[in-house]
């Protein structure tokens, strides 16, 4: 094997220079108000959205936003998450798309709701929501950055990210763009042990980002595949769950139907123990007047009574609420 590129050399002095190798500890969920020991008997919502503001990175105003008008709007909906026992919930909305770790954090601590957040940035939508330094950054100085929030707080806080989130549009081979921003990953995911969790989509998108990971040394088992109810060829879970990596059917705020032939097909073939289930709910616009929020709670209410009448056992869906989330969310030993 040759000497590792210049820029990765780089990356590891900078690295360092911030902040050093995190200790060993055993693994841990990092939520908006601090860590705790992973836990695999609470219920998870792996991918919701509170709040999405989709005017574009050149645009996006997060000082405008009124936080006691958007908790009141979106408080009830959150509230109703007590009845069934929720306790993490995956806030999936990365920066300059409204990603506001102080809202989280009343939100926290209002409903005494687990929220995560996340580090990273979002290529979909023709890099509509990267900021304009991504054109001209490095994967490794980007990788800092994220590092960065992760060591030391996101935007002066002291608010932590508990996994990565990018996005690509589903391309192979990727926008040259969106494969600085798995390259990005994958560096922050080695240094730090957090989870890659990337809007995918349709397969097409799936095989390019892990070809990155395998280069660069991150195992599928630290990668999220975002939005896998968009691939119509069912067997392609069973190539992506052979690899190790994560399977979310996570739109289950709009369409149920179509996740459970899914989830009876992962059942039938043995690979319950790779897939993430959630809404894809919520999403306060902070540019209408008028707001539509989706309930966070189909699954609850239509999908565990179908997947009990379907033969599911309790076991099975424990497995898909909350031992699967907190094995793909947790942060592992980094040396």
């Amino acid at each position: 094997m040759g000497a590792p590129p210049k820029s990765f050399i780089l990356f590891l002095i900078a690295v360092i220079a911030i902040g050093g190798s995190i200790c060993a500890q055993q693994p841990y969920i990092q939520d908006v108000q601090g860590s705790r020991p992973v836990d695999s008997s609470q219920i998870w919502l792996s991918h919701e959205h509170i709040l999405v503001d989709f005017i574009g990175a050149d645009s996006i105003q997060p000082r405008s936003w009124n936080h006691d008008a958007i908790i009141a709007e979106v408080s009830p909906y959150l509230d109703e998450l007590a009845a069934f026992k929720v306790n993490y919930f995956v806030d999936a909305t990365p920066f300059y798309l409204g990603r506001d770790v102080l809202l989280l954090e009343k939100l926290a601590i209002k409903t005494g709701l687990k929220i995560i957040t996340n580090t990273g940035l979002y290529g979909a939508r023709n890099n509509k929501f990267l900021p304009q330094y991504v054109q001209e950054i490095s994967a490794e100085d980007l990788a800092i950055k994220w590092i960065h929030e992760f060591k030391n707080g996101i935007e002066g806080t002291s608010i932590k990210p508990g996994f990565i989130k990018i996005g690509v549009d589903t391309t192979d081979p990727l926008d040259t763009l969106h494969q600085k921003l798995v390259k990005a990953a994958a560096l922050t995911s080695l240094e730090t042990g957090l989870t890659i969790a990337s809007h995918t989509g349709r397969a097409v998108g799936l095989w390019p980002q892990l070809k990155i990971l395998k280069e660069i040394g991150v195992s599928p088992n630290s990668f999220i595949w975002i939005h896998a109810q968009a691939e119509d060829d069912n067997d392609t879970y069973l190539k992506a769950a052979a690899l190790g990596c994560w399977i979310s059917l996570d739109g289950l705020g709009w369409d149920v139907d179509r996740h459970l032939k899914k989830l009876l097909f992962a059942k039938e073939h043995g690979v319950l123990d790779r897939i993430l289930i959630s809404h894809d709910a919520g999403w306060y616009d902070p540019q209408k007047q008028q707001q539509t929020i989706t309930p966070y709670t189909n699954i609850f209410t239509k999908l565990l009574p179908q997947l009990r009448t379907q033969g599911f056992t309790e076991e099975e869906i424990k497995l898909l609420l909350s031992v699967n989330p907190a094995k793909a969310f947790a942060i592992e030993n980094v040396d």
